[in-house]
């Protein structure tokens, strides 16, 4: 299974994953040029991708999901109340098929779970991504470290993991005293802290690496959050970037 990070962050997501002769998008918060030349940085014609997945409404996921089908013909898979939420922005749509939180959809040998997460949109879910035993997680837009999620993560090879903020520079940001609250609250984002000691609880397990994703602008920073990790786990695996502005490495599971 190979994998990168189109985009992540709140100025738009979309991850790319293939397995087998299955490749899918994870996510249409980037413009469709953005998207095609990113993939074909990789050798990757992202006309060739099966399924455009959604994983909930919020517009740094959907913005252009309306134009990946459109544009390149992808089938666009999200739950009907995210669906009703967002219509009206997509435009004209021909190929959306539902699926509900919870469960798992499958295209041809690769299956990807559904997983329901308490981040504060519509069925806002994240996924894992299987294939002939192998397992990827995107684990973003999580709202707290709720229970399931520290399970799952231990049962996966590598994973995409939120790490939105530093404690203190949100603490001392300009953000509304509301929308600090909002972020760091049960349905907002996960810490650098929060997402580092989660990968620490896994770093005996069958984790492989881990690509922190998710970063905010105002209140984080790539080198802080690459550090909070490396301190938890030191050099048992490797910790990645997801960036908010280009396209990430490939990455093998």
């Amino acid at each position: 299974m190979l994998t990168f990070s189109l985009q992540s962050g709140s100025n738009g997501n979309s991850i790319y994953v293939e397995a087998g002769d299955t490749r899918l998008l994870f996510d249409a918060g980037i413009s469709g040029e953005q998207a095609a030349n990113r993939m074909r940085a990789h050798g990757r014609d992202i006309r060739d991708v099966q399924a455009l997945i959604i994983s909930h409404d919020h517009y740094d996921h959907t913005r252009c999901a309306g134009v990946f089908q459109r544009k390149f013909g992808l089938p666009i898979y999200m739950s009907n109340a995210v669906f009703r939420a967002i219509r009206y922005k997509l435009g004209k749509v021909r190929d959306v098929r539902s699926y509900t939180p919870g469960d798992r959809l499958e295209f041809g040998d690769v299956s990807v779970h559904t997983i329901r997460t308490p981040h504060d949109g519509i069925d806002t879910v994240c996924f894992v991504v299987e294939h002939e035993g192998k397992r990827l997680g995107i684990f973003t837009d999580l709202g707290h470290p709720f229970a399931a999620l520290q399970s799952v993560l231990g049962e996966v090879d590598a994973a995409y993991l939120e790490s939105n903020y530093d404690v203190e520079m949100l603490r001392t940001g300009s953000y509304p005293e509301q929308l600090k609250r909002r972020i760091a609250g049960d349905a907002g984002h996960l810490s650098n802290d929060e997402a580092a000691e989660l990968s620490q609880r896994c770093k005996s397990r069958r984790l492989q690496w881990v690509a922190v994703a998710h970063l905010s602008q105002e209140n984080n920073r790539p080198d802080l959050a690459l550090e909070t990790h490396r301190k938890r786990i030191g050099s048992l695996f490797p910790v990645h970037l997801a960036s908010r502005y280009q396209v990430s490495d490939v990455f093998e599971v």
